[in-house]
């Protein structure tokens, strides 16, 4: 009886090949199609019954249109909670009319994010590629929220800033600080540059300069103590439900323990738990914040001092920081996830697959945000225990991704463990100097 002969494997199918996904993959058309669409998909979600854009149409745009009249501008005639330079992305988007504020909200941020992918992508270098398609893929996990609040400006000009930062310096630290005086979150950033660069003291005074430039148009108009006003206001703020530290209580509240509830406050529009104990939580988050950074910090000029490359540490000292900030923060807004795009693509940029973690890491922390925000945070309202337990689980994420990041840091790599790291060699509109050195690493 004889043996069939094993039937012969089908040739490739040419799409398949992996030649061929791989070009596609790296194709600036391909690219720029799934930049339209998870754009159109993400806004189409939030305009889905108004869900994710709450804040545009009901607190942006009334700002907008009392400072239009001359009302009242925030920040300037009264105290705000943001930083005076968010009331220009605030007002921008009344330039398509009051009746299409929320579209031109969405048209600002498509076309802002639109910028930083072009700098992102121009040379398709092939890591740079990855970080494109994460950061497609990241904006679909965290959904609405990625494009309906302040911090989606910020985002796209922080990404900006550290894609410049080793091309044209002064450009990077104006637009990262500008991005600053949006939202404040991307001073971390700032701080982990000046931590990581020999050029610190630059980074410093182009920092102070632009910032005394922003802050003298409020105060010509007679802003006086209003500039700053938005430090107070977050300082005197409660425990905002999705905040790490009111995990606790929120588990109280979702098993109705007394003294526990979930509670609207109407003046700063956001939904807070109360508890016994949560009074001298409160209290002790701002400095907890505070010591946390500098211990980071520290750590950050340790790995400096020890010979680990600046590709190695501004990524890591950066995603530390951003996340201490949020770990360790009494708001815990849904929309602070956003902030992790930065660095997560600078890292991505520098290092590739070394760093793959906190790249999946991040886009579990999306996800897991998505799961209860915007769509289902009813069910936190009341709060319901399986919703509590998503919100727990992501809470949670932050602080392995914090603790990734710090043993990142802590580890001694020296020169040639990071000999496969790369530096834009351009990102639009510079380029590298010829025969820059590839690494701007050194001592402190």
């Amino acid at each position: 009886m004889g043996i069939d002969s094993a039937p012969a494997p089908a040739p490739a199918t040419p799409l398949l090949e992996p030649g061929v996904v791989r070009r596609v993959l790296r194709s600036p058309f391909s690219l720029w199609i799934a930049f339209l669409l998870v754009h159109l998909i993400v806004g189409g979600l939030a305009l889905e019954g108004g869900k994710g854009l709450g804040d545009v149409f009901l607190v942006y745009k009334p700002w907008a249109q009392l400072a239009a009249q001359g009302t009242q501008i925030v920040g300037v005639t009264s105290d705000w909670v943001y930083p005076f330079g968010a009331l220009v992305p605030v007002m921008l988007p009344l330039l398509f009319g009051p009746e299409a504020y929320v579209g031109g909200w969405l048209t600002m941020v498509l076309l802002l994010d639109a910028a930083a992918f072009a700098v992102l992508i121009v040379g398709r270098e092939p890591r740079r590629i990855v970080a494109a398609w994460w950061w497609l893929g990241f904006l679909l996990l965290l959904g609405p929220i990625a494009v309906g609040r302040l911090d989606s400006i910020s985002m796209a000009l922080a990404v900006v800033g550290l894609l410049w930062l080793t091309l044209h310096e002064r450009a990077a630290v104006v637009v990262l600080t500008a991005a600053t005086w949006i939202k404040v979150w991307p001073a971390a950033i700032l701080i982990a540059a000046v931590v990581a660069l020999r050029s610190r003291w630059h980074i410093v005074l182009v920092a102070a300069v632009t910032s005394a430039i922003i802050a003298a148009v409020p105060l010509i108009f007679g802003a006086g103590t209003h500039l700053l006003s938005f430090i107070g206001m977050q300082t005197d703020r409660g425990l905002q439900i999705e905040a790490p530290v009111s995990t606790f209580w929120m588990w109280q509240a979702a098993f109705h323990v007394p003294g526990s509830v979930v509670y609207y406050d109407r003046h700063l529009l956001t939904f807070q738990v109360s508890g016994h104990g949560t009074t001298v939580a409160g209290s002790l988050m701002n400095p907890l914040l505070a010591l946390t950074a500098v211990v980071v910090m520290l750590i950050g000029i340790r790995s400096l001092r020890r010979g680990t490359p600046y590709t190695r540490i501004l990524p890591e000292l950066s995603l530390a920081l951003v996340t201490a900030v949020i770990a360790f923060n009494k708001v815990g807004s849904p929309q602070y996830v956003v902030w992790f795009a930065a660095p997560v693509v600078i890292g991505l940029v520098y290092q590739g697959r070394g760093f793959l973690t906190p790249a999946i890491l991040v886009g579990v922390t999306a996800a897991l945000t998505q799961a209860f925000y915007p769509f289902l945070y009813d069910f936190l309202l009341v709060p319901d225990p399986g919703m509590v337990a998503v919100l727990t689980v992501r809470n949670l994420m932050y602080f392995v991704i914090l603790g990734w990041a710090i043993a990142a840091l802590w580890r001694k790599r020296h020169r040639d463990e990071a000999a496969g790291d790369l530096l834009p060699a351009h990102a639009w509109p510079f380029r590298a100097a010829p025969g820059a050195h590839p690494e701007p690493v050194g001592r402190a």
